[in-house]
């Protein structure tokens, strides 16, 4: 079939025209522009996570519905309100005023506290934090006088963004846009992945707002339309959601010639190129003396991290690194397999998990599955005792993208020593730099050498987000927070990606993010995947993003205490 460039012309001509209006468009217009896309996303928010659901084979009412609801439509709404707290900001003041406090940390640099950013976050996400660790040699003044850069020169940073949306999660290429958009004062030509093209009329209801004035077009089809979008003259940067291989298809081209040119650094594509690519995400347990409810509440923790959107996630958890001395290491594992086994198993949607996971199974035939049943529905897989020492190991170097995960234990001599080894594992030895979690009991926590060690990991820890007690999928949703790849990767090598979106302060150059939470939430977190009630609690909570009010606190809360 012949491609139609004609309409790909017309969709880049008609941003480009408008580049210079988006470039005049104040601070304040562009709030009032926010606040219209996230009504407009609330009314199609049902028929928009309908249409999710269907393909992903959930019940939109049920638990795995609210789930793809939140996480496919909220955080885009909350995304989009942080963004324009920002313009309102800089409209009276010139940036974004963070909430903080500043620390300074070690290496020379310094974090700003940006979780919890109002009374509301206090009351509905209690005790969890977020920071953004910002590059060495970032002092305050800096920070300060870079933020919201875009917004000191409109004109000169003006030009046309391509956004290759992601397939997995429907929020990614809107929310992709709107750091574009609003964050680097970029119009937008949006190219829908051809696994979710079918939400392509969702958000062009949801993103009109941008549509209407020509700040916007968004156009569907395969790689050819790709390849004919990176090159397009009228296409000044590309960001793309995808995979390592996705990334160096786009920049060095594909076959014998691309790798010749990936080896000579010598790239087809010459326009700079940010992306947020794969992860092998780590999940570290500190080892400690755990009561019986701390167990379960983390082995329903952590079979959340991959049961969410069926383990198609480039922040599901894939190797758990434990202590080969931990007295509960069993007991914590059989745990987990305990929570798979209550979950439905999931249909694997996104093309060649079955695949994927094959190649893991034939690695290692020794492979726990759990559930499963009907054409389509993959297995919770967990693979125990990866050999750390087997640097080769593909569990440790492929990201299976698919509802499996593997667990390595490290030897050490002390939980201090264990940390430190941890963290030279995760660095050097695990694929990727994008995210990963550590898990520690306050107990544990609270001996001196202990807890140094663990602020340790978190400082030397090569990621772009580090969750503490939280899922690191947490800086993904809140938005305030950055996400990305660890900075510094070279096109040749390029892992995890390069650049970061969210970042709703618009900070200059933050190097990564750390969210902090409770060891066990009472009442649990309303999207662990065991909570039968999540469907109500996550329309309630869409409902209160985009519209937040004291007078929704009770219910809300009331719905997430319902278990």
């Amino acid at each position: 079939m012949s491609l139609d460039t004609a309409a790909i012309d017309r969709a880049v001509e008609e941003v480009g025209a408008q580049r210079d209006e988006w470039a005049r468009c104040g601070p304040s217009e562009r709030a009032a522009i926010l606040e219209r896309i996230v009504r407009d996303t609330v009314a199609v928010a049902e028929e928009w996570n309908d249409a999710a659901c269907r393909a992903k084979g959930y019940d939109s009412h049920g638990p795995e519905g609210g789930e793809e609801l939140f996480s496919g439509i909220g955080t885009f709404v909350r995304m989009a309100q942080a963004l324009r707290g920002s313009m309102l900001d800089i409209a009276a003041s010139g940036r974004p005023k963070y909430p903080g406090p500043v620390r300074h940390r070690p290496g020379g640099r310094i974090s700003v506290q940006v979780m919890p950013s109002s009374g509301f976050d206090r009351v509905l996400y209690a005790g969890v934090s977020g920071e953004v660790w910002m590059e060495p040699g970032v002092d305050e003044a800096t920070v300060r006088a870079t933020q919201a850069a875009a917004y000191a020169d409109p004109l000169g940073s003006a030009g046309v963004s391509l956004v290759l949306a992601a397939g997995n999660v429907a929020s990614l290429g809107p929310r992709d846009v709107l750091t574009k958009l609003f964050g680097e004062g970029k119009v937008v030509v949006l190219k829908a992945n051809p696994v979710n093209d079918y939400l392509v009329p969702y958000w062009e209801r949801a993103l009109a707002a941008l549509i209407e004035p020509g700040y916007l077009r968004i156009v569907s089809g395969g790689a050819r339309v790709g390849a004919y979008l990176t090159s397009h003259p009228g296409v000044g940067d590309v960001h793309v959601t995808g995979s390592d291989k996705t990334h160096d298809a786009i920049v060095f081209g594909v076959g014998e010639d691309g790798a010749r040119r990936k080896a000579a650094n010598e790239p087809l594509l010459d326009k700079p190129v940010t992306c947020e690519l794969g992860n092998v995400s780590p999940v570290v347990i500190v080892p400690g003396d755990w009561t019986a409810k701390e167990l379960a509440y983390q082995a329903r923790h952590v079979a959340t991290m991959l049961a969410n959107n069926a383990g198609f996630n480039c922040l599901s958890p894939r190797v758990l690194v434990t202590h080969a001395g931990w007295a509960q290491r069993e007991a914590f594992l059989d745990e987990l397999e305990a929570v798979f086994a209550s979950l439905p198993a999931r249909l694997a949607y996104y093309p060649g998990a079955f695949e994927r996971r094959a190649e893991f199974l034939e690695a290692h035939p020794d492979a726990r599955e759990i559930g499963g049943g009907g054409e389509g529905v993959m297995p919770w897989t967990l693979i125990r005792g990866v050999d750390p020492l087997m640097r080769d190991d593909v569990s440790l170097n492929v990201e299976p993208f698919c509802a499996l995960m593997s667990e390595t234990a490290l030897e050490a001599d002390s939980t201090v020593e264990y940390i430190d080894r941890a963290v030279e594992f995760c660095n050097d030895v695990v694929w990727g730099t994008l995210s990963m979690t550590i898990l520690a009991d306050p107990r544990t926590l609270s001996v001196g050498a202990i807890g140094a060690a663990v602020d340790r990991a978190v400082a030397n820890l090569r990621y772009g987000s580090i969750g503490v007690n939280a899922w690191h999928a947490l800086s993904f949703a809140f938005a305030t927070t950055s996400w990305g790849a660890y900075p510094g990767h070279e096109a040749t090598d390029i892992q995890s990606g390069r650049g970061a979106v969210g970042n709703a302060y618009l900070f200059a150059r933050p190097q990564k993010s750390v969210v902090r939470g409770p060891f066990v939430a009472s009442p649990p977190p309303a999207w662990f995947a065991t909570n039968p009630h999540a469907g109500q609690v996550m329309r309630r909570l869409l409902a209160f993003e985009a519209d937040p009010s004291w007078w929704k606190v009770p219910g809300l809360v009331r719905a997430a205490m319902n278990r």
